[in-house]
């Protein structure tokens, strides 16, 4: 391999609402010669049919994956309603991709194979992945509640190779989420990258909350459909509502976004978020969930200087970013909003060349998490 510093960078964001115009902006910022690994995240109101035309025409023989988003982190910062995208190119990074489809019906075994598939692609390639030169890169439809069957069985077969992702949104209608791959949009499907490269890279999990002490028993669960209906005996909505001193009526997106529950797993919490209070004062949320399993109510602290830790450990490690692939939760997104500090978070991300969305959930190794900013960061040779 050759030993330049950098690999071959190229971002790219359009605002444009035409997905004509919008596919040929990005093309045109970012296209390049031998391309190995090209993403980008759309905003959900574009017409996806006509958006996955165009960006056929215009990546024919690239590869190319994608999906719709919440929100997305362009090299213009935090924006909505937009196409934003990175092609990687250059000596010293080599990719493989595989998709899975009919999440409904998804299998454990069908991870494991696909896992595999990656793996013995870039060995045919005459590569060597392991943990120190390796990582999978997963998107996944947001909606299809296969996440944790999806990450669980693809780190089975990947042994101590880090995988990070995020759940492809559909802004916060809830609706359809999409993701590209093969020229086409597809729902209840999800693709996986298995990246190799000979620069230093760092794979990477952040949440800006900790444990309040205000503890939860469920007591009552729909499990397949992510859905709490008892908490301590009670309504989960209502008890909730209780525990976090409010009323069920005052529960919102953004409440939720404040006052989140995270669950204790081998000495770390990590935060399972909940998507809405229905009709019946049930609790959906955007995570799996299960009966007997203690929720602690999550206490947050300051996100900016979260992401500034973040970024300064990534730093020491390998150096200022040449790119980061980032998935950063929907509730993160509305949090930042709600406080005016979107555009501080926004400078953060471009002084580390961060490109990705606001997702429905994140993945990191084999669990499915939420209000998280999980991602790959890429550095230089030295």
């Amino acid at each position: 391999m050759l030993e330049a510093k950098n690999l071959k960078i190229r971002k790219g964001c359009s605002q444009s609402s035409d997905p004509a115009r919008a596919a040929r902006e990005l093309y045109e910022q970012i296209a390049q010669p031998d391309i190995s690994l090209a993403l980008f995240f759309c905003a959900p109101e574009y017409d996806r049919e006509a958006l996955g035309r165009e960006m056929r025409r215009h990546f024919d023989g690239t590869h190319l994956i994608g999906c719709t988003t919440a929100g997305e982190i362009t090299p213009l910062g935090y924006l909505n309603g937009s196409l934003t995208g990175v092609s990687i190119a250059g000596e010293g990074f080599c990719a493989a991709a595989g998709r899975l489809d009919n999440l409904g019906n998804f299998k454990f075994t069908q991870g494991e194979a696909l896992a595999q598939s990656m793996i013995a692609a870039l060995k045919n390639r005459g590569l060597k992945p392991t943990e120190a030169n390796t990582f999978g890169f997963l998107l996944i439809d947001g909606l299809s509640r296969q996440e944790e069957a999806v990450v669980s069985s693809l780190s089975r077969s990947l042994n101590d190779i880090h995988l990070v992702g995020g759940s492809a949104g559909d802004g916060v209608r809830f609706q359809e989420t999409g993701i590209y791959h093969d020229g086409a949009f597809h729902s209840d499907s999800a693709v996986f990258v298995l990246a190799c490269t000979s620069y230093p890279f760092q794979v990477f999990k952040t949440e800006h909350f900790v444990s309040s002490g205000k503890k939860m028993v469920v007591t009552g669960a729909d499990c397949s459909r992510r859905i709490v209906t008892e908490i301590n005996g009670y309504p989960a909505g209502r008890e909730y509502a209780r525990v976090v001193e409010l009323e069920v009526e005052e529960l919102s997106p953004m409440i939720f976004a404040a006052y989140p529950v995270v669950v204790r797993i081998g000495g770390d919490y990590y935060v399972r978020s909940i998507q809405k209070v229905n009709e019946d004062e049930s609790l959906t949320f955007f995570c799996a969930i299960d009966e007997g399993i203690v929720l602690t109510v999550g206490l947050g602290v300051d996100m900016i200087k979260n992401l500034e830790g973040l970024f300064q450990k990534v730093r020491a490690k390998i150096g200022k970013p040449q790119l980061v692939l980032g998935c950063d939760c929907i509730l993160r997104h509305l949090e930042l909003d709600q406080k005016g500090i979107k555009e501080r978070a926004g400078e953060i991300f471009l002084e580390n060349n961060v490109v990705g969305f606001s997702t429905y959930g994140e993945q990191f190794n084999a669990m499915h998490v939420n209000q998280t900013f999980t991602g790959v960061a890429i550095g230089t040779r030295e």
